[in-house]
Order: structure tokens, then sequence, then C-alpha cells
């Protein structure tokens, strides 16, 4: 049976199941973070980029902190040395939280030293207030960049992935060097669903065609972080761990990659006020 958690460098077991919560706030996102813990959620991922960071924490402080997995990313506006610390704390008080267990660098910036940042993240590893940390949004080459520039292990590399980009070589890289690799949006922002063979599958199992999508993620142990609003929705994105799909059904979606993402493109607007580069 597929395990439902990923052993990172530290000890620490990230599930590989998580709450995405890109584009949700408000009372959305109060009500989604709540029906995933009220199920069999442990792992929510947000980032300030998404400001509900406060929402979400008004909700997890019903709940019991060290149960969670918590996850949050810093813009890459914000990667110099002192923003770096800057923003986790605000992301901390922001979420009322002393700790994160994830802390990611959110996008690449070319603009500023990833030394820089990374000697940051030690910092703020070595005070406590986060136990892990990660990047997202890296290429291999960049991901390598970030291995030979600091001496705190890199956890996790959160990327774009589904079945219409499987990115083998950059999955292998992560993997091989000891990273995990998360797949943020990993239904293809619901785009992947449509495809004939995965909704074949899908009532093959008598799954819908999000669970099998999933599934077929989990299995190459990669973390998936579907974003819903629908309860219902999120409770059958969680349902994965007590069924299998066979290795021909797992070789059919194997078979889908068509190099197409849905937002991790090439055409990167640098002018966006996220990253800071004056024109």
């Amino acid at each position: 049976m597929t395990s439902s958690t990923v052993r990172l460098p530290s000890g620490d077991d990230l599930p590989k199941v998580g709450l995405g919560t890109w584009d949700i706030d408000g009372a959305t996102v109060r009500a989604s973070v709540r029906a995933a813990l009220d199920g069999d959620y442990t792992h929510v991922d947000t980032a300030e980029g998404y400001r509900n960071e406060r929402e979400i924490g008004e909700t997890l402080a019903d709940y019991d902190r060290e149960e969670l997995f918590l996850t949050s990313k810093v813009l890459p506006a914000n990667l110099n040395y002192g923003s770096v610390i800057e923003s986790c704390e605000d992301s901390l008080d922001r979420l009322g939280t002393d700790y994160l267990d994830l802390y990611l660098i959110h996008w690449p910036n070319p603009a500023i030293s990833l030394r820089e940042t990374l000697d940051a993240m030690k910092t703020l590893s070595d005070d406590g207030k986060v136990r892990n940390v990660g990047v997202s949004n890296f290429s291999g080459y960049q991901l390598s960049n970030a291995l030979h520039v600091t001496d705190v292990p890199i956890a996790v590399n959160q990327i774009e992935f589904h079945p219409w980009f499987q990115r083998r070589e950059l999955v292998d890289y992560c993997q091989s060097n000891g990273v995990a690799v998360e797949a943020a949006a990993p239904l293809g922002r619901t785009e992947v669903l449509q495809d004939s063979t995965i909704q074949d599958i899908a009532a093959t199992y008598d799954k819908s065609p999000a669970q099998i999508v999933l599934k077929w993620a989990v299995e190459k142990d990669v973390v998936v972080l579907p974003k819903s609003s629908s309860a219902t929705h999120i409770a059958e994105n969680g349902t994965l761990f007590d069924w299998e799909l066979d290795a021909e059904d797992q070789r059919r979606i194997d078979g889908l990659d068509r190099n197409r993402p849905v937002y991790d493109t090439l055409e990167q607007d640098w002018s966006r006020e996220v990253y800071g580069i004056p024109e």
C-alpha cells in the first residue's frame, strides 16, 4: 500500500496530501481549511502572496498545532536577507503560530543573491522559526545552485506537475538528491480532468477523475496540494490510500504527457510587483 507521507531530511514526515489555498480567501478559505482538518488532512499550504494567512490562522486556532504540517512561502520581491526574516515573522503573526513546518522561496528571483536568501533561511531554521526549508518553481539548474550554496538541506521543490506536464527529468533530479517533490496545480487547474483517458480510468475504479490524477501522483512519491472550496471534493481528494491503480493504468496516464504547463511558462512577466525588479 502506498505510504501517506514522505520523510524529509530533518526526519519530519510530510503528508502526501495537503490542502492548496491559492486564490481562495475570506470565508471560503476558512470553510475549506475547516473541512480539510475535520476530515483526514493535517497539511495546509499557503503563502504570503495568497493574502489569506490571517483567515487560515484564525481557523487553525481551533486545532492542535502540533498535529498539523503548515507551509508558507516568501514572495520573490522579499528575498534579500532582512526581508526574508521580516516576511517569515509577519507570516507567523498572521498564522498565529511560533513556527512553520516548511518555508519556501515562492519563485526564484534573478535580481537577488540566492546565497543571501538561503543564509536568511538558515537563520530562521537556527532560531526555530522554520523546521524545514525549501524552494518552489525551481528548475533543475536553479535547484542545483541552491543545493550547492547552503548547508541547510533543501527539503522540497514545489513545482507544477500533473499528467499533461510530467517533468520526469526534474522530478528524478529532485528525488535522487533527497528533495521531495510537491505538485502545485496537481489537477492542471482542472483542465486535466476532462482528459478522456482519465475519465475512462475513473469510471473503471468508480472514482472521480481528480482522485485518479492525485492517486497517480502520490504513487510516484509526489506530494499533492489540490485546491477546492467544495467540502465533498476536499474529502474525496484526501481518500487516496486504501486503493491502488494497477500498473497498466499507471502506464496509460504516464503516456498522457504533453509538456503542457498551465502556469509555469517561459514567458514570465518580470515586471510584476511580486518580483520587485525595477524597470
